[in-house]
């Protein structure tokens, strides 16, 4: 099973590629510096785009950017492109074959912005386009559903705004994620042993907020592709406003709530959902969240705007443990191709 081995290297692709990329992206930061942008564009589809809601987070918080995430229909379907002559453009794509991302990044050369790319693969459509590329260094991801790639694409996004930002601190605390991710893995061991208790779910809500809003999506992402479970995702404050109708006896909701600006509210949304009866599955490393949940998966102590990068992980796992208790083909989901090209 070619997921397991892949969720299982992740730890060594964060540390191939923060050794291997370093020099790369400071020069990269450096650039962006100079052309000093007014916002940041990035265009990205399907588990990319999650990335850049990461993103759209982390160039706000830690750079003072504003971050758009691009509408690429009006590059290639209506040809109405927006004005990006001030902008640092992204591309996001795990295999960089994605046609309407690259003309973005097109259209950006054109008209004189700051073009970057984040692919597995530097010789593709996407990463030949770009003024500047990052390679996520990941080797070949062979399971259709992606996350050694993802947690990669994270990894860049958090390296580039820490390069850009030059902050010392920051980039300690990069250079602990491949340790945080292998302790991650240790200590969610036990999801599988928990995997038959939801093999009859058939709906599906995940929790986050700030940081870990591109968790929720990932980790909705991943359960809806392997399972064929119908899902979404929320932000904590977006739950409340409507949505959280829905959650009655049973309801099995993922909440990620680690550690942070986000915990208060996390905690007091917790406290809400489980008077109501749900089914709560916790991802944290706060013992008061935890101990909230019906099942839990600890993750380390981290900075919260690195916890991304590990918060996902238990959701790529729990994904996997249910497409294999319901007898589906988990590296392979019916319907699904490992690259997909849109227009």
């Amino acid at each position: 099973m070619y997921l397991q081995k892949e969720i299982n290297e992740q730890p060594g692709v964060l540390a191939r590629f923060l050794a291997e990329q370093n020099e790369n992206i400071e020069a990269i930061a450096a650039s962006v510096r100079e052309f000093d942008p007014a916002f940041v564009c990035i265009a990205a589809r399907g588990t990319s785009d999650n990335a850049a809601r990461y993103a759209q987070y982390l160039f706000g918080a830690r750079a003072g950017l504003s971050v758009g995430l691009s509408a690429p229909s009006l590059h290639t379907l209506y040809g109405q492109p927006p004005d990006l002559s001030r902008a640092l453009v992204i591309g996001i794509s795990q295999s960089g074959q994605a046609e309407d991302v690259r003309r973005v990044l097109d259209d950006a050369n054109a008209n004189g912005g700051l073009t970057i790319s984040i692919t597995n693969d530097p010789e593709s459509p996407l990463a030949q386009t770009a003024k500047h590329h990052i390679d996520l260094l990941a080797e070949e991801e062979i399971s259709i559903a992606a996350t050694k790639t993802y947690t990669a694409q994270l990894t860049a996004i958090a390296a580039l705004v820490t390069a850009y930002a030059d902050d010392d601190e920051m980039r300690e605390n990069l250079l602990a994620l491949p340790d945080a991710m292998e302790q991650t893995l240790t200590q969610i061991t036990h999801i599988a042993h928990w995997a038959e208790r939801y093999r009859y779910m058939n709906q599906f809500v995940v929790i986050g907020r700030g940081y870990n809003y591109a968790t929720a999506f990932e980790i909705k992402l991943k359960v809806k592709e392997l399972c064929y479970i119908i899902s979404d995702a929320y932000s904590e404050a977006d739950f409340r406003h409507g949505p959280i109708a829905v959650v009655g006896e049973g309801f099995p909701v993922m909440a990620v709530a680690p550690k942070g600006k986000t915990l208060d509210n996390m905690l007091d949304l917790l406290a809400e959902l489980s008077e109501r009866g749900a089914e709560l599955l916790v991802i944290s490393n706060d013992d008061r969240a935890l101990d909230s949940g019906v099942k839990t998966m600890r993750i380390p102590d981290m900075p919260e705007w690195l916890s991304p990068v590990v918060a996902v992980v238990p959701g790529q796992v729990f994904a996997m443990n249910q497409a294999i208790v319901r007898g589906y083909a988990v590296d392979k989901p019916r319907g699904l191709s490992k690259v997909t090209v849109t227009q």
